[in-house]
């Protein structure tokens, strides 16, 4: 266990790596938030849901592999194995087409550590969070349904190690579901 001002070091560390790392990109939604905010508020939502430390940095992180120039070797570097692991079990390996990524995401998820399940369902809950706020211009209902539909089958794979985060998904997930078929009344 890390004392106080280590933790709080470790935590702004990630941070900023992860804030130079994913410079200059923003977020697919109308608002086109600085992308760095997201992984700050999957950060924010494993560390406010009792979430273990390595699991919170790695939310910081969980997006560098996938989105950036970072390698896991730099991760292992800056932060250790441990978390580099974490944020690799999170990794979609970009080589693959959207559907087969998408496809293996629901079918490792029962698989990995508790820290990536809990990473995982913080994700999901920031995007469905942001599918309902500020949606991608260029996604229409059909595809926005067809995303909540697909977390909600990604995070049945990872339910059982944080019930406040269980608790949590569930209902922004009820939410994204109303908010999209108060849409389709018009």
């Amino acid at each position: 266990m890390h004392s106080a001002p280590d933790q709080a070091a470790r935590l702004l560390r990630a941070t900023l790596f992860a804030a130079r790392a994913h410079a200059g990109q923003t977020r697919k939604g109308a608002a086109a938030e600085p992308y760095v905010n997201h992984v700050i508020e999957v950060a924010s939502l494993l560390a406010e849901h009792g979430a273990p430390e390595n699991a919170v940095i790695a939310g910081l992180l969980h997006d560098t592999i996938e989105d950036t120039e970072a390698t896991h070797a730099d991760l292992v570097a800056a932060f250790g194995q441990a978390i580099a692991d974490i944020v690799a079990e999170a990794t979609d390996d970009k080589s693959l087409p959207k559907e087969v990524r998408k496809a293996l995401q629901i079918s490792h998820a029962p698989s990995t550590s508790d820290a990536a399940k809990q990473l995982k369902l913080a994700d999901k809950i920031a995007n469905l969070r942001a599918i309902a706020d500020s949606p991608p211009a260029n996604w229409n209902h059909a595809r926005r349904t067809e995303y909540v539909g697909w977390a909600g089958r990604v995070a049945a794979g990872c339910k059982g190690v944080n019930p406040a985060l269980d608790a949590l998904f569930e209902e922004s997930y009820r939410a994204a579901l109303a908010r999209l078929a108060e849409e389709a009344r018009g």
